[in-house]
């Protein structure tokens, strides 16, 4: 490397250090706005939701703002998570994204009407998108650049093997008890539902961040992509810990204020529109794990599969273990029904997905295959929202 190139390299980094720290500073300003201005105007953008080129206006500068500030949060719980290191990095970046989640399930679940199926419907439409559109599209990316892509296998199989259980147990389950009409609105098997995932996730956590750390690491294979794409991410991390657990706070703010806003039109285009049920749950996935989906694609650009496979899979598990306690307790205190189970169509995707999942992460590569039947079955998925 040339002495011009020693120069510039430190430039370049400075360059997108402070363009994250503008982009940041941005979504803040746009987020820490938008809050006031709905509070102030409720009357006015909410008061008349029948007004639908206002309303479909409102829907789409708030969407956008929160997505900006997932995306912040995101960079910043990331930051956080590389200063305080294993396992209170992997848990920060966690709750970050699992609050934005459960407060949009919160704001919808208790405004309006009773919505019982919202979170069995988010939690199904973040499976879907996770293991289905976000994999399916991270393989196909990845392979039709490498052709096959290597990954960690005893990660990958880890991952799925608590997804698996986790996903029969809360969404499948709850529909072959003989509790009527779903035992997840039975305080004592709520309760046991709740305790039992959080068991579930805490068990894998100790095991990905201390006991097996080696099983999620990415395989060494001397590829310079790999090593090109980490030492741009490392540079996402600049600043001290303080700085950007301040920015965290001040990005998740808004997300956590605008959710009860958006809950309002969600449930308007869902109550009195016709729009599917399960579009709420899929508007929540979609504002969570977009920033995540990004990532992932990114890694898989750059020949770092496992990374991605973490990144994807980590989201669905998350999703999973975090989730179904926290909307189980809202539902208990606010007395609100929550059902779990799903019909048997959703049930027999979910199961599909699942085979299908196991057999592409049951080798040591992957290829274009895998990724299109997964991209597929998420097509498949959309469709039957649609047309049940």
């Amino acid at each position: 490397m040339n002495q011009r190139e020693i120069v510039a390299e430190p430039s370049a980094e400075g360059r997108l250090g402070r363009r994250h720290r503008i982009s940041s500073l941005a979504a803040i300003l746009a987020g820490l706005l938008t809050t006031a201005l709905a509070y102030f105007f409720q009357q006015s953008l909410f008061g008349d939701l029948h007004n639908y080129p206002l309303t479909v206006l409102v829907f789409l500068w708030m969407f956008g703002v929160m997505l900006a500030c997932a995306f912040s949060v995101v960079r910043h719980a990331d930051a956080v998570a590389r200063h305080l290191g294993e396992p209170y990095g992997t848990l920060v970046l966690t709750i970050s994204v699992i609050v934005i989640e459960v407060s949009l399930m919160a704001a919808i679940i208790l405004h309006g009407e009773n919505n019982p199926t919202l979170a069995r419907d988010a939690m199904f439409a973040t499976l879907m998108i996770v293991l289905n559109g976000m994999v399916g599209t991270a393989l196909l990316m990845g392979a039709m650049r490498y052709w096959e892509q290597e990954y960690n296998l005893e990660g990958a199989r880890s991952f799925l093997v608590v997804i698996a259980s986790l996903a029969v147990f809360a969404l499948i389950m709850p529909d072959l008890t003989k509790t009527e009409p779903d035992p997840s609105i039975a305080p004592f098997q709520a309760g046991l539902f709740a305790a039992i995932t959080i068991l579930f996730y805490a068990i894998f956590v100790a095991i990905q961040t201390m006991r097996h750390r080696s099983f999620f690491a990415e395989p060494v294979n001397g590829k310079g992509e790999a090593a090109a794409y980490l030492a741009a991410h490392q540079t996402q991390s600049v600043g001290p810990l303080r700085y950007h657990v301040v920015m965290l706070l001040l990005t998740l703010a808004p997300v956590v204020a605008l959710s009860t806003f958006l809950a309002v039109i969600v449930d308007f285009g869902i109550e009195h529109l016709g729009a599917p049920a399960p579009l709420g749950g899929i508007l929540i996935a979609i504002l969570v794990l977009s920033p995540e989906g990004l990532t992932a694609f990114h890694a898989a650009l750059a020949n770092q599969l496992q990374r991605a496979v973490n990144v994807c899979l980590g989201s669905a598990l998350a999703t999973i273990g975090l989730t179904i306690p926290a909307v189980l307790a809202i539902g208990l205190i606010a007395g609100q029904e929550v059902h779990l189970g799903l019909d048997r169509t959703d049930a027999a995707l979910l199961v599909l997905t699942l085979f299908v999942s196991a057999l592409t992460f049951g080798g040591a590569r992957t290829n274009v295959l895998q990724g299109t039947v997964h991209l597929l079955l998420f097509v498949v998925y959309i469709a039957l929202i649609f047309s049940p």
